[in-house]
């Protein structure tokens, strides 16, 4: 059976007070400012053009890190899905806004973390944003109907998460080993079925030995550093636009709730790593050259490395279909929707049926011929 997915409790949102009537502040996705529901009140977060400016990443493993850099939070984590939802002041009870799973307040931690250096505020408004949602699941073949009722009134489902990301920047110099091979064309001869003589060529390829080096700077890798959601559904909400990155400040975040980081620096830069290979393995195979490549052996220094603490907006929604929770993801930028989805049995069997019933009427016809 299909449960909705509440809206987490309203305590657990970051909240700024409107200085006029005290009701609580929430920023308005698409603009820069803060607006009151009850009084009208728009509070303008003034921003001027970002100068973006990294970070070196060994000082910060180094652990020389100078204090306005980092912040103590409050943290707890869901038992159901592990993500670690940053916790206000005062917070009494909340429930998780990745699976709807309540979450235990008396298990909440104490940590010291980076702090986010930039964000990217909220741009698609929750209509919008379920407009989306509604026709990505109206694109969906088998799609239970419950499913898209829920799409349809959607609207209050979706909660506002901003997800911590870290971005590397890397200058890159492999020396590698491997070898070049070179195609060759031998002509042999050979008897057909019918006894004729045949010619036909056969393909060789001679191995060269390989080694040289190459070059490659990396800008602005992308790296979500949260578990909280399946790799598949956050890779595939991109493109994000970077350039539109904002100082952070704390007001974007009014009325939304936020993850705090679950990957570590370090371990977000072997992801990173893993990323930089990949196009590095390519550019070798390109300096090799030939008609194919064998790859040996590739060392590589990571020079001039930094990162970015970034902030990015999703809306997120959980459906609950026979007793397993899918969960939806919408870029709070572009609109782009991702998820999991199920599939209704009853309508595959019938379709199936249908196909049946369509490809034995054929036969019927073409036998009756």
């Amino acid at each position: 059976m299909a449960n909705a997915y509440n809206e987490p409790n309203a305590e657990m949102v970051n909240t700024i007070k409107c200085k006029d009537c005290g009701a609580n502040l929430k920023f308005k996705p698409g603009t820069h400012a803060l607006n009151c529901e009850y009084c009208g009140t728009n509070n303008v977060i003034e921003t001027e053009k970002t100068e973006i400016i990294e970070n070196d990443y060994n000082t910060y493993i180094d652990n020389s890190v100078a204090n306005d850099e980092t912040q103590a939070i409050s943290t707890v984590k869901c038992a159901q899905c592990g993500a670690a939802t940053t916790l206000p002041p005062n917070v009494t009870s909340c429930t998780c806004p990745y699976c709807d799973t309540p979450l235990v307040i008396k298990d909440a931690s104490n940590t010291t973390i980076i702090k986010p250096k930039y964000i990217l505020p909220f741009k698609v408004e929750r209509n919008k944003a379920k407009d989306e949602f509604v026709k990505w699941v109206g694109s969906l073949w088998f799609a239970p109907n419950k499913l898209k009722e829920y799409a349809a009134n959607s609207a209050e489902k979706l909660n506002g998460v901003y997800m911590p990301y870290w971005t590397y920047d890397s200058q890159t110099h492999s020396q590698y080993q491997g070898a070049r091979g070179e195609y060759y064309y031998v002509t042999q001869t050979y008897t057909d079925s019918n006894g004729n003589t045949q010619t036909r060529q056969v393909r060789h390829t001679n191995w060269y030995t390989a080694s040289g080096q190459v070059d490659e700077n990396f800008d602005d890798l992308l790296i979500c550093a949260s578990h909280s959601l399946p790799e598949k559904l956050v890779k595939n909400l991109d493109p994000w636009d970077l350039p539109e990155l904002v100082a952070f400040d704390p007001r974007f975040l009014s009325g939304f709730v936020t993850e705090s980081y679950q990957v570590q620096l370090k371990e977000g830069f072997e992801q990173a790593k893993h990323i930089m290979n990949n196009r590095i393995e390519s550019l070798v195979r390109q300096d090799i050259g030939g008609d194919e490549q064998r790859v040996h052996a590739v060392n590589t220094d990571y020079n001039a490395i930094t990162f970015k603490h970034i902030l990015l907006p999703l809306w997120i929604s959980a459906y609950k279909y026979d007793n397993k929770v899918y969960r939806f993801t919408i870029n709070a930028r572009t609109g782009e929707v991702q998820g999991e989805r199920p599939y209704s049995a009853i309508k595959i069997i019938l379709f199936v049926l249908m196909v049946i019933a369509i490809v034995g009427g054929m036969v019927f016809l073409l036998q009756k011929k």
